[in-house]
C-alpha cells in the first residue's frame, strides 16, 4: 500500500515538473492576463470563454478595462455538399469557419493588424446512422470554433512576447 502511494506521488511530481497542463489550458505572458474579445458568434463566445476559464485567465468586463482586445469581424460558416451518391443523397459534406480579427492594446493600439483565419473540415455523411451525423457535424463546428480560438490566442502571444518591455 505504502508503495502504490509512494509511485503515485512520484507521478503526480513528475508530471508537475515536466509542464503538463490540462489540454485546452494556455500558458499566456503577463501582459495578457487581461483580455477582452469584442465581437464575434455566440459559439466563438463561449469557446473562447471556456478556454480561458480552463487557464485561470480573467476575461475582462469591457474593453477599457482589458490589457488586450481581440476585435472579431467577418464570421463566416459555410456548408457545402463534396459528393453525391447514386441515389443523389449527399456522401460527404466540407465544413469552412472563416473570420477576420485584429488585436489592440488598452489605448487602441494596434499590436497586429487585421489576420486572416480560414479552417475547413470535411466528413461524411453516413446514412445509416442520422443520429451521429447531427452530432457529428456539432462537434466538429465546435472544433472549428476552437482551433480558431487557439490561433487567435497562440497569435495574440507571439505578439506580446515580441513587445518591447
Amino acid at each position: 500500500m505504502l508503495i502504490k502511494k509512494s509511485v503515485i506521488v512520484l507521478i503526480a511530481l513528475l508530471l508537475s515538473a515536466c509542464g503538463y497542463h490540462l489540454r485546452g489550458a494556455f500558458e499566456l505572458p503577463a501582459g495578457m492576463k487581461n483580455i477582452f474579445l469584442d465581437g464575434g458568434s455566440a459559439p466563438l463566445q463561449s469557446e473562447f470563454n471556456k478556454a480561458m476559464s480552463l487557464s485561470a485567465i480573467p476575461i475582462a468586463a469591457s474593453a477599457e478595462t482589458a490589457g488586450i482586445v481581440i476585435r472579431i469581424f467577418d464570421e463566416i460558416s459555410q456548408r457545402r455538399v463534396l459528393s453525391l451518391a447514386a441515389t443523389g443523397v449527399a456522401n460527404d459534406f466540407e465544413l469552412g469557419y472563416q473570420m477576420e480579427y485584429e488585436i489592440v492594446d488598452a489605448k487602441d493600439n494596434i499590436l497586429m493588424a487585421r489576420q486572416l483565419i480560414e479552417i475547413k473540415r470535411e466528413y461524411y455523411n453516413d446514412q445509416l446512422a442520422i443520429i451521429a451525423r447531427s452530432n457529428e457535424e456539432l462537434i466538429i463546428i465546435n472544433e472549428m470554433y476552437l482551433q480558431a480560438v487557439r490561433t487567435i490566442v497562440n497569435r495574440a502571444k507571439s505578439v506580446i512576447d515580441a513587445k518591447p518591455k
